[in-house]
């Protein structure tokens, strides 16, 4: 009963979180396009790219400049909410990791639900997306992330099933060095077209390489320890 209160908690909230941050966008988007229009002319009212640059916001007035610090302190606001998320369900770092992973890979993928319910967009999962600003801007395919959010969402209830019957997932340095190395390796991919975004240009193609080889790590790593001896047997 523990586990079902804690997942449907979590499950819950990233999706009443989802909804938030889509409204969100779409308040940005009535904000923001006219500014596009002006700026770079006739892009279609869908288009996330290209992107704004920092010396085109600051010639169009200190409001725009002011937006996007309020955007980037909002960012790191969700990040803390979705950590809180997870704090909330109690236990010891992996349960609070756990709920993290849950709560952050239920908000993400939500968030594209509810932009498709409300103003159509992506037209598919192949549609390319920013996704953070902090530090540097994170670029890529919506399936991309999703892809991330669903792995995220299996490791963390995997953890809690595991901790509900008894048999804790028990981690080595070397899985935990995996999941990181993975993470890292996923972080960089996204990250990796940064300067060409920054500068207003149309996304390169995506690493999938290397968002390739991160994803495995960091599945292997985790799969490395689930299929591991249990934290208290012999």
């Amino acid at each position: 009963m523990r586990l079902l209160r804690v997942l449907s908690g979590l499950v819950l909230f990233g999706i009443a979180f989802g909804y938030v941050e889509a409204a969100v966008v779409v308040y940005l988007r009535a904000v923001c396009e006219p500014l596009r229009v002006k700026v770079l002319g006739g892009t279609p009212p869908d288009a996330v790219f290209p992107l704004l640059t920092l010396d085109q916001l600051r010639a169009a007035g200190p409001q725009y400049t002011r937006m996007l610090a309020v955007e980037l302190g909002r960012e790191l606001a969700t990040l803390a909410m979705l950590a809180a998320a997870g704090l909330a369900v109690g236990g010891g770092f992996v349960a609070w990791l756990a709920g993290f992973l849950i709560a952050f890979g239920v908000w993400d993928i939500f968030y594209y639900i509810f932009l498709k319910l409300l103003v159509d967009w992506p037209a598919s999962l192949w549609a390319w997306d920013i996704l953070f600003l902090v530090p540097v801007p994170w670029v890529g395919p919506v399936i991309a992330p999703v892809i991330v959010s669903a792995s995220m969402i299996a490791a963390g209830v995997a953890v809690f099933y595991r901790e509900s019957v008894g048999r804790p997932i028990r981690f080595r340095w070397f899985h935990w060095a995996a999941i990181c190395g993975g993470g890292v390796l996923t972080v960089v991919a996204f990250c990796w077209d940064w300067q060409n975004a920054a500068a207003g240009a149309w996304p390169n193609p995506f690493h999938w390489p290397l968002f390739a080889a991160g994803e495995l790590l960091g599945v292997g790593g985790f799969s490395a320890a689930w299929w591991g001896r249990a934290k208290g047997q012999s």
